[in-house]
């Protein structure tokens, strides 16, 4: 019967052959052996582990388990980055690995060995850094909200075809229609005369500088409101139609608010920025299905950027001077809303909603362009 054999392959020597005993891995150390340390030795053609004793001559490491010695150049280690807490970790180069589970013993020896711990790895250990990283990641992700993705979203639009823009608009008022809009209850003499007043607006404008649009008219529970869709659709409300009455110039400028929006492209915009800001969402949380979804329900609400509500109050002012319309039209838009607000309390949508300029702004503005 062939003698038993050590994990590297040689026949221990002494114990139950007589022999001196072979030293004990596990054993407290002495004050010679002050440098080693204990770790578990694994061959990496085993599962099973063996005690050993590792040991740094100032050259090189120097391995003991069971019979065997073995020695490593320090730098042909791979030293994974450790954490605060958990069993430290070496693999060799030969294929085996070395475990520690005393982690102070280890730092303390992996030092005395040249091995320091890199920068991320002290970030790590701590909290001054972990939190000032979770700051600086905070505020970067704000700055990308504010700034980068809507000069991301900008440069994207230069090169999406406005052929996508009427795909979208197209499909997005059939589901407005069926979830948020009803039939119109306007009588088709106002229309008319509404849709004439429109355009002689724009026949005072220069030829082609107008985007393709259409106007609409529905009944809706969102009450005074206007929107303009990807497709060149402007939507009025008959809510709308009734706060302004007779008065057909305050009309003229909401609906020529709604063209600059068309000129600039604003819906496919905020698509866009939606998106942009949707598919970082979805990256997080691994839901993609409700990017497409949420497309109606921002367009209906017309939620565009403070910057594009200004684009557009300067291209209302360009149309209404063009047809010889005077920019209080607008200023009397706010004037009838404040007091719709005053007498019912409704919560403002479309065109003044919370994430447009302050109604104060936007009137100093009508009022400075009426002088001008």
């Amino acid at each position: 019967m062939d003698p038993p054999r050590s994990a590297f392959g040689a026949p221990p020597q002494g114990g139950a052959a007589g022999g001196p005993a072979e030293p004990d891995p596990r054993r407290p150390l002495d004050a010679a052996e002050a440098d080693d340390i204990v770790v578990e030795y694994f061959d990496g053609r085993s599962a099973r582990g063996m005690p050993a004793r590792l040991r740094f001559d100032g050259a090189q490491l120097v391995l003991h388990a069971g019979e065997d010695e073995r020695r490593y150049a320090p730098h042909t280690l791979r030293w994974p980055e450790r954490t605060r807490h958990g069993v430290r970790v070496a693999e060799l180069p030969d294929g085996g690995s070395l475990h520690g589970t005393d982690a102070a013993a280890w730092d303390a020896f992996a030092r005395r060995c040249g091995r320091g711990d890199s920068l991320v790895v002290r970030a790590q250990q701590s909290w001054h850094w972990v939190l000032a990283s979770a700051l600086a990641t905070l505020a970067l992700l704000a700055a990308l909200y504010v700034w980068g993705v809507p000069a991301a979203a900008q440069a994207a639009l230069q090169v999406v075809p406005p052929s996508l823009d009427r795909q979208i608009g197209a499909g997005v008022l059939a589901q407005l229609d069926e979830e948020i809009l009803q039939p119109t209850q306007l009588p088709a003499q106002r229309q008319l005369r509404i849709r004439a007043a429109l355009a002689q607006a724009v026949a005072a404008q220069p030829p082609g500088s107008v985007p393709e649009h259409r106007l609409e008219f529905r009944r809706s529970k969102i009450g005074p409101n206007a929107l303009a869709l990807p497709d060149g659709t402007i939507v009025l409300t008959d809510a709308l139609a009734e706060l302004a009455g007779d008065d057909l110039d305050l009309l003229t400028g909401v609906l020529a608010h709604e063209l600059g929006h068309l000129r600039r492209r604003h819906g496919m915009r905020l698509l866009l920025q939606a998106g942009a800001v949707g598919l970082l969402a979805s990256l997080v949380v691994g839901d993609f299905n409700s990017l497409l979804a949420a497309a109606p329900v921002l367009l209906g609400q017309a939620g565009y950027s403070r910057d594009a509500e200004r684009e557009a109050d300067a291209e209302a002012v360009q149309v209404l001077r063009a047809a010889g319309i005077s920019p209080l039209a607008l200023v009397r838009f706010f004037e009838k809303m404040a007091q719709r607000e005053r007498s019912s309390e409704a919560a403002l949508l479309g065109i003044a909603i919370a994430s447009h300029p302050a109604d104060a702004e936007r009137i100093a503005f009508f009022r400075a362009a009426a002088q001008r």
